[in-house]
């Protein structure tokens, strides 16, 4: 939107959505909560990725009423037409595109939603930076530690407006948590863990390639990773399982759960970082990212701990997935449903008061768009939730367990230097670019 519009915008009020559900929002719920705008005063959205997190994202969105979704942007026919046409019934009309550059010449789009692939997310955030558009951009926001600088760097300089879809920043129980930690009331806090046990996974079969499937443009959809022959398990949701284009659950899952830890801790970078873990519950299957493993993070004056088990349902504390602070006094327990304290004891007595598990009571997805909405049209960035330096920050960690476990090594990292202490470690910084795209240069 261009500056003339955003200071009208500034005056209009958000309307209040109050609780939803986490996945995309029915059009007959989204046709409620929608009003009567003016040309003026519509945000027009574009969408890159729009199957599935993109589209929960933009119906999200689509809840507050000055929100108008411009353009769709996808590789695959049947989902942009199948999007076009559920977008249609709410007297939605998008512009469709098969190239996300063309999207972003587009002056009828203010907002781009970036949720393509993990390996995807550096040149499009560079692109979407640099064509003057707002960013709702999805987790993890790199594919690599290299990437995820050079996006920091895109940002300052063109002074984008960037939200990441880390959305346990805007539920309140999240928020009310972390100010317990904050508070001091557990004494000194020495361990935390954050943990993902991911039961009723099955084994992805080993499939043989095949030809793309109609409709889909397959080149594109490879951009800058390796040129190889299309195979389903590659496509799609199971994407995050292979090298090429994510990294398993570790930034799957663990760039939502670490952030809290490192948001709690108020953490810089750690002293070191090793992993164990492997392909130890379905050895045979196609993923090549591990489904199980730890990683251990020493800050010096603390440690965090990560786990994750596709094998399992229940980890630390029976929760499927969580974060923990534990203190001196106490540690407190939190996940996506709710937090807790238990107590620690000293002859027999605790030694601060219990509180019962508490619940959520809002959604983080619905909270955190109109965060980004709200701060748009006020144009100020100090009101995001989570502006592109969290999201960068919590990538680079996970990034940095992954580098742990595919080198076997211990290793610790060199600010000044901007490296880490061994080769094997260094060569897994910088992703390799294919097919004629270019590691972007800020």
């Amino acid at each position: 939107m261009s500056i003339d519009r955003r200071s009208f915008l500034q005056n209009i009020s958000v309307l209040s959505i109050g609780t939803g559900i986490t996945a995309a929002v029915p059009l007959d719920i989204l046709t409620a909560f929608r009003k009567n705008k003016s040309a003026l005063e519509k945000i027009n959205v574009g969408v890159i990725g729009c199957r599935g997190q993109g589209w929960s994202n933009l119906t999200s969105m689509l809840r507050i009423p000055e929100i108008q979704c411009s353009a769709l942007c996808d590789v695959d026919d049947t989902v942009l037409n199948n999007r076009k046409k559920d977008l249609e019934k709410i007297n939605n009309h998008p512009t469709i595109y098969k190239d996300y550059r063309k999207l972003l010449d587009s002056k009828d789009v203010d907002v781009v939603i970036i949720a393509t692939p993990d390996h995807w997310h550096c040149l499009q955030l560079v692109d979407t930076c640099a064509a003057g558009k707002a960013i709702y951009m999805e987790k993890p926001v790199s594919n690599s530690v290299i990437e995820a600088q050079i996006m920091l760097a895109a940002a300052n300089k063109y002074n984008s407006f960037i939200q990441v879809n880390q959305w346990q920043r805007s539920q309140q129980h999240f928020k009310k948590a972390i100010e317990i930690v904050h508070s001091g009331q557990l004494g000194k806090i020495h361990s935390t863990r954050a943990w993902m046990y991911r039961g009723g996974t099955t084994a992805l079969p080993v499939l043989p390639n095949e030809a793309v499937p109609a409709g889909v443009d397959y080149k594109m959809w490879l951009g800058p990773a390796e040129n190889r022959p299309f195979n389903k398990n590659r496509f799609h949701y199971e994407f995050r399982w292979f090298w090429d284009y994510a990294g398993g659950l570790m930034t799957d899952w663990g760039v939502h759960l670490i952030d809290m830890v490192l948001l709690g801790m108020k953490a810089g970078d750690p002293k070191s970082v090793v992993s164990s873990g492997g392909k130890y519950i379905f050895p045979d299957d196609a993923r090549l990212t591990p489904d199980l493993q730890t990683a251990v993070y020493d800050y010096g004056d603390f440690q965090m701990t990560w786990e994750h088990n596709m094998g399992m349902g229940s980890g630390p504390w029976g929760l499927q997935h969580g974060i923990s602070f534990s203190g001196e006094n106490g540690t407190l327990i939190l996940n996506r449903s709710g937090w807790e304290i238990r107590p620690d004891k000293q002859q027999g007595k605790d030694k601060m008061e219990a509180v019962a598990w508490q619940k959520a009571t809002d959604n983080g997805m619905d909270m955190h768009t109109t965060n980004f909405v709200e701060a748009l049209k006020l144009n100020n960035k100090e009101l995001l939730n989570c502006p592109i330096e969290a999201g960068v920050k919590v990538a680079i960690h996970a990034h940095m367990g992954n580098v742990a476990h595919r080198s076997n090594e211990k290793i610790i990292w060199n600010e000044k230097e901007n490296k880490f202490n061994t080769n094997a470690a260094n060569k897994l910084l910088v992703p390799e670019y294919h097919n004629g795209w270019k590691l972007p240069k800020i």
